[in-house]
């Protein structure tokens, strides 16, 4: 009696059961694979990074006199020195200097204690038992506390882990991101539009086309070696400054802007096209007053998907110089400037242990921007995107 195919007891219907259950099992292992490693990781960042949040901080008599006037640590009794962060007095000279009326005067302030000191405090360091003790007697007597790191957020870096902060590598990214924008956003545009409302459909624009999708695979730090040929030794663009950054930065993300872009464009359909020539309306026409405006959601999309991969970007900026040591925040484009995933990179070559939870914290920070403008694209694209 022949064997009916399709039954349950159909050895190979049975097999491939087995094989759907079998791959639904690696599936489900590979998503609980990548949700472990994604907690993994966050949990070790925040984890190393919080404590930078909060700083060690002591409260002492500062005496404007004549020697603080030449060197602030003079400020400070002499037991309070070796408890007192080094960069807390620097200021006092050029205080005293544009307030002469401080002279003779002291007042109370809470300025950051000791790297070593801090590190204590959030008990990743030991010390010896004589300076313990100091540090103990300062906090049970209201004298030395811990409180939000403000400095952090409103100080550049410094050779002083203490004291060392991201505003000037956060201003240095604004200036890159502006200038990228700038550079890449209507140069994307207006080259997608070309290639694909247009361009005739010839080996030339094909060749284009190929190379785009090329250039977007390409790995960052060569657009480095473009841009300090292009625009440092070419065009003169001084190095290490935004403007060089941002350039160079602009010409990574172009292919992204222009592939995304012409995906936006080709989504509008075609009626709507050719009911605007219908109407009499030229190429031009159609494609400013029509299919442009009905595209722009996709456009900001792959615009700001773009600058969020631009502003994590490190081995393009390395190559035209922005790693320097920058303890001011630029104010203007021709400055030199680091940006904020750079900054991070340097603090992670630093030896000390308060290095470590300041490039956690970076990293903290730099994943906050990139997951929030990667979550306004999506929003973005949501609320604005027509369904044809």
């Amino acid at each position: 009696m022949a064997r009916l195919t399709g039954s349950v007891n159909d050895p190979r219907l049975r097999a491939r059961y087995r094989a759907e259950r079998r791959f639904r099992l690696y599936s489900i292992s590979a998503l609980l694979l990548a949700l472990a490693i994604i907690v993994t990781f966050f949990t070790n960042i925040i984890g190393q990074g919080y404590t930078a949040f909060w700083h060690g901080e002591v409260q002492v008599t500062l005496d404007y006199n004549d020697r603080a006037a030449r060197i602030g640590r003079f400020a400070l009794d002499e037991d309070m020195r070796e408890i007192a962060s080094r960069g807390a007095t620097r200021s006092i000279p050029l205080e005293m200097k544009n307030d002469p009326s401080l002279a003779g005067t002291t007042a109370e302030k809470w300025v950051p204690v000791r790297g070593d000191i801090d590190q204590y405090l959030k008990g990743n360091k030991a010390l010896e038992s004589e300076l313990r003790e100091r540090v103990e007697a300062l906090r049970e007597g209201g004298t030395l506390r811990s409180s939000f790191n403000m400095r952090f957020f409103t100080a550049g870096d410094s050779k002083l882990p203490e004291l060392a902060g991201i505003l000037s590598a956060v201003v240095g990214s604004l200036y890159v991101l502006f200038v990228t924008l700038l550079f890449a956003f209507p140069v994307g545009v207006m080259t997608a539009v070309y290639l694909e409302e247009f361009a005739p459909d010839n080996r030339f624009t094909q060749a284009i086309e190929v190379n785009i999708n090329n250039l977007a695979a390409v790995p960052s730090i060569l657009f480095g070696l473009l841009g300090l040929a292009v625009f440092i030794n070419f065009f003169g663009v001084p190095r290490s400054s935004a403007l060089a950054g941002g350039l160079t930065l602009g010409l990574m993300t172009l292919p992204i802007i222009i592939i995304s872009t012409r995906a936006a464009l080709r989504a509008v359909p075609d009626p709507v096209r050719l009911g605007a020539f219908a109407m009499g309306c030229s190429r031009w026409q159609v494609v400013r007053d029509h299919v442009l405006p009905m595209s722009l959601p996709g456009i900001f999309t792959g615009t700001i998907i773009g600058l969020a991969q631009a502003m994590g970007e490190t081995a393009p900026l390395i190559i035209i110089g922005m790693i320097a040591y920058i303890p001011e925040a630029p104010t203007s484009l021709l400055e030199s400037a680091t940006v904020l995933p750079a900054q991070i990179f340097t603090w992670a070559g630093e030896p000390e242990k308060a290095y470590v939870e300041k490039t956690a914290a970076g990293i903290i920070v730099l994943l906050t921007v990139l997951l929030s403008m990667n979550a306004a694209a999506v929003l973005l694209r949501r609320k604005f995107e027509r369904r044809w």
